[in-house]
């Protein structure tokens, strides 16, 4: 997986918890971490305070370990 793959994904999603991307893109969950963290230095997207929603509508993950990522307009 590259970056722009990323970029893509949470573009279309608008956010997404980590454990959803690190299924999605088959790549294990710091891997991920690590390409979020440059889209984060870029200012393109943000890590979401604890206990913030995914997004996905399920409401299935406890929000008080779910990491969520939202990409920035």
């Amino acid at each position: 997986m590259i970056l722009s793959e990323l970029r893509d994904y949470l573009k279309t999603n608008r956010r997404a918890a980590l454990i959803d991307m690190a299924h999605r893109f088959d790549t294990d969950p710091d891997a991920l971490r690590g390409m979020l963290n440059k889209w984060v230095a870029k200012g393109r997207v943000e890590k979401l305070p604890q206990g913030s929603e995914c997004g996905g509508g399920c409401c299935k993950c406890d929000p008080a370990t779910t990491e969520v990522y939202a990409w920035k307009e």
